[in-house]
């Protein structure tokens, strides 16, 4: 473009040239002279504007802003007065109702609790006097029955050593009868009658309040990992010894040893229990035939039979999945559980003190499934996959 002279030189003027800068430089962003802004000026070339043009809309840009501030302020001048109090007390409110709900709601369980609690003593104390009470009416009996064969055998013994051979003869009805008499007393026999029943202390509503509030409590679960000794040749187990994979086709690379399980796709933990409180979980999403639970040392590794056939023995107690049926298996007893959706996780439960197994799905902390039994020396996590893979959650 071409340059016009601007008026006389006024304010700061071009250090090059000494003329008034009313020329802006658009490249250099910056005012120059009409000689630097024309064909032979160094901005030759450059987008030039006049300097007023500038100004004028510098001018535009701050009045835009201004405004903009303006109405900014007002918005948060608003926003203090009439919202932020507002919000204030929205949110006294809102804690005062979250605080009543609270109340309220632990109110119910609390009272629920206690309800449940003298149900379940009730309970208890009539299954004790009911026990005691046959108790006592055995001690009774037999304290009937040792007088009566008592006054037989005082009464036969006096025979014997008093009476003659004709004698004798002629009491020999009386011998049948005394005899017949003491053969209709019987042994003792052992009956449930004359045990506490502990399942009179069984209540979901318990179990399910129990488990919530241990698995609130507990720091974490514990750190299994396979024994690869136990791995059967049928599985791989991961680098980490928590995931095991099932494999059709029984590997030969497995070198036989007296641990390992040698047909059934099985596989026991490094770490055993004896005592106290025991939690851990099993990712399950990946198969649909597996099994988990805990074993006995002393569990066969051996054969195809029975004997090492996790929850066909006395040895292991184990929770199953084939396809969509699930169930709890032990001693060759399988008792079907109905569950209404294939959990992704499963978590085991080991309360020693109680001698109790709990399998519970970790997302919402139901309880599938609670067994109650002596348990006879220290307990191994077990597992069995025959389908893709299941892994121990850490």
């Amino acid at each position: 473009m071409s340059a016009e002279s601007a008026g006389p030189p006024s304010g700061p003027l071009c250090p090059e040239h000494s003329q008034a800068l009313s020329w802006f430089c658009c490249s250099e962003r910056r005012p120059v002279c009409a000689a630097c802004a024309g064909p032979g000026g160094r901005c030759r070339g450059h987008r030039i504007r006049r300097a007023e043009e500038r100004a004028e809309e510098l001018r535009n840009r701050i009045v835009d802003q201004c405004e903009r501030l303006q109405i900014l302020s007002a918005s948060i001048t608003k926003y203090v007065a009439e919202v932020l109090p507002e919000k204030n007390q929205r949110a006294v409110s809102t804690a005062s109702a979250a605080r009543e709900l609270v109340i309220q709601r632990l109110g119910v369980v609390r009272s629920l609790c206690e309800s449940e609690e003298q149900r379940l003593l009730e309970q208890v104390h009539g299954e004790e006097e009911r026990a005691h009470q046959s108790i006592l009416t055995q001690r009774v009996h037999w304290t009937e029955a040792l007088q009566k064969l008592d006054s037989i055998r005082t009464s036969l013994v006096a025979m014997l050593t008093h009476l003659d051979d004709l004698q004798l003869i002629q009491k020999e009805q009386e011998i049948f009868e005394r005899t017949e008499e003491a053969e209709g007393i019987l042994d003792p026999q052992e009956s449930d009658k004359l045990n506490f029943n502990e399942k009179c202390i069984r209540s979901p509503l318990l179990t399910q309040l129990w488990v919530t509030a241990v698995l609130g409590s507990l720091s974490g679960t514990e750190d299994v990992r396979i024994d690869e000794r136990t791995v059967s040749p049928f599985l791989q187990l991961s680098d980490d010894r928590r995931t095991l994979t099932f494999n059709a086709k029984k590997s030969k690379a497995c070198a036989d040893a007296p641990e390992r399980f040698d047909h059934w796709p099985n596989a026991l933990a490094a770490t055993s229990f004896q005592a106290g409180l025991h939690t851990w979980m099993v990712n399950v999403q990946n198969s649909c035939a597996y099994k988990v639970g805990v074993a006995l040392g002393q569990l066969p590794r051996k054969g195809s039979g029975s004997d090492s056939r996790l929850g066909h023995n006395t040895f292991s107690w184990v929770f199953s999945r084939y396809d969509q049926e699930f169930r709890f298996s032990h001693d060759g007893q399988h008792e079907p559980l109905g569950l209404l959706r294939c959990p992704s996780q499963l978590g085991v439960l080991l309360d020693l003190q109680a001698q109790e197994l709990l399998f519970y799905e970790p997302a919402s902390g139901t309880v599938l499934h609670a067994h109650r039994a002596p348990f006879s020396g220290p307990l191994f996590p077990v597992f069995a996959v025959a389908d893709q893979t299941i892994s121990i959650v850490r």
